[in-house]
């Protein structure tokens, strides 16, 4: 399926959701930002669906926001239109989501993929937030996301300089999980999300609530909610299944209920 702004596919239990603006680098408009959330959202309450992978092209994963559309607004019109919300829904997505870099992350570009659970690069990717060579600031929340990932100091140092940083340096930094040659960038991103499609779906959403918790809460509040999770986990046919196939010396067949 295409749309105006995106391009969507599936493979297997994966959900594809490839960006196409190519005539400006996938600059993110609003409209394209809620094609892709609302995918998102379509993925995560497909059951046959387990992994959502997000990728641009060869030359660009998206170059940033979309300057002419916003350049002539002003607060009131921000505040009314609330271009943000649609950003807010991602984080609201429990299956695992991967961002698969090549070429240019910038701005909002960087903060989409920062938006994704994984991020893979190629070996030439370039991330940064030059949003202050611009006279503004990250909006859609990278100054929140990159200082979880990479420490006050370097994120406002990245930041308040506009620089870009390669993919080597973001791997570094602990801001992105994998570097590849650019060829197999997409190659790499799909074998990794067919390795977690392979797991238990429900072990995966709890995880990933516990570990997105941990930024949040007190250390005891934290324990609190893993043991939670650890507790549902047991309600569910996957837990039986994964422990008896521990037993039986065999490889579990998960179903995701």
């Amino acid at each position: 399926m295409t749309t105006k702004h995106i391009h969507v596919f599936t493979e297997g239990k994966i959900g594809v959701i490839q960006l196409n603006r190519p005539e400006v680098a996938n600059a993110l408009n609003r409209h394209m930002v809620k094609e892709i959330v609302e995918q998102m959202e379509a993925f995560d309450r497909d059951e046959t669906i387990r992994i959502i992978l997000l990728k641009g092209n060869k030359k660009a994963f998206a170059a940033g926001a979309d300057i002419e559309e916003m350049m002539d607004e002003t607060p009131l019109s921000l505040e009314l239109a609330d271009p943000f919300a649609d950003w807010d829904r991602m984080t609201l997505i429990k299956k695992p989501t991967i961002a698969a870099v090549n070429g240019f992350a910038l701005g909002g570009g960087f903060e989409l993929a920062l938006h994704c659970d994984l991020i893979l690069a190629g070996e030439n990717a370039e991330f940064g937030f030059p949003e202050v060579t611009l006279g503004v600031m990250p909006g859609a929340g990278g100054t929140q996301l990159l200082t979880r990932l990479m420490g006050r100091a370097k994120a406002l140092e990245w930041i308040w300089l506009g620089k870009s940083m390669s993919a080597e340096e973001a791997l570094r930094c602990g801001v992105i999980n994998r570097v590849v040659a650019d060829a197999l960038v997409t190659e790499e991103a799909m074998r990794l999300a067919s390795q977690l499609a392979d797991q238990a779906p429900i072990s995966l959403r709890l995880i990933k609530e516990a570990v997105n918790a941990a930024g949040d809460t007190t250390l005891m509040e934290g324990f609190k909610l893993e043991r939670k999770n650890f507790y549902l986990s047991f309600a569910s046919q996957d837990q039986k299944e994964g422990m008896h196939a521990f037993k039986e010396k065999r490889s579990p067949s998960f179903k995701g209920v």
